[in-house]
């Protein structure tokens, strides 16, 4: 046996959170594929969002590894990737930040989205996604709160996918809330498993639950207040979107209603 792998039985809590992870990395690859298969996205599109989804496919996969790696017992390759996945969630969060950006300035927000909203909603999710990744880190020597909370701030990203299995353009004006809240169903049912499992559900899910829904509040907040305006009007400064309105929803393009 190598100090690098040990080779022991995987426990209750390993199977569920790898098959959980697992599960949600197989979800956002499906909702991708789906959209892809209906015409309705393509590989038409500014140099940007092919980064974007570069990163964000990498992270999935980084995460995919991160699961099996951990509960398959080999430690140091988990802590060496585990490095790696530090550095490449800021990048997640600096092209995120910089493709949703490029979006409202060049009229590419969908049309369920208020662009004002969604250049601060957008961000803020992958900062409460940054938050739980930090503090899953932080106390990644308590085992049960480290994994947990990974799903957690996994959960922050899952928005997207959701929104591309549900009718969108029927939940305005809360189609993006109700894309991540969505999301909740893995950590719900991590709850009803430790109920069972523990005879109460651990707290490292109702942080995660909270900073999702607290995020959700805050963006919806600070885009209908003065500052979402200066904010808006800063970004969009120089662009076509500086002459209109951050919080009208964008015109469908033909055929999409």
């Amino acid at each position: 046996m190598s100090s690098a792998t040990i080779d022991e039985p995987l426990t209750d809590d390993s199977r569920f959170f790898r098959a959980c992870i697992t599960l949600m990395a197989i979800m956002l690859v499906c909702a991708f594929v789906v959209q892809l298969a209906m015409g309705r996205s393509s590989f038409n599109a500014p140099p940007i969002v092919h980064l974007h989804a570069g990163v964000f496919m990498g992270w999935l996969a980084i995460m995919l590894a991160q699961a099996w790696l951990g509960t398959g017992g080999n430690l140091v390759m988990h802590r060496r990737l585990g490095r790696l996945a530090v550095v490449w969630a800021f990048g997640i969060l600096i092209i995120g930040t910089l493709v949703t950006i490029a979006a409202v300035q060049t009229g590419r927000v969908p049309f369920f989205f208020q662009p004002q909203h969604f250049l601060i909603a957008n961000p803020l999710t992958i900062v409460g996604f940054i938050a739980l990744l930090g503090a899953a880190i932080v106390l990644r020597k308590q085992t049960d709160w480290h994994a947990r909370l990974q799903v957690g701030a996994f959960v922050m990203l899952m928005g997207p996918g959701f929104g591309r299995l549900i009718p969108m353009p029927l939940l305005k004006p809360y189609a993006f809330e109700t894309a991540c809240l969505l999301a909740l169903i893995f950590p719900l049912a991590g709850m009803i498993r430790d109920w069972r499992v523990r005879g109460r559900p651990h707290r490292a899910w109702l942080w995660g639950i909270c900073v999702l829904i607290g995020v959700l509040l805050l963006a919806r907040w600070i885009a209908f207040s003065p500052a979402g305006n200066a904010i808006y009007t800063a970004a969009t400064a120089g662009s076509p979107a500086a002459v209109t309105d951050g919080l009208a929803f964008p015109p469908p393009p033909p055929g999409a209603m």
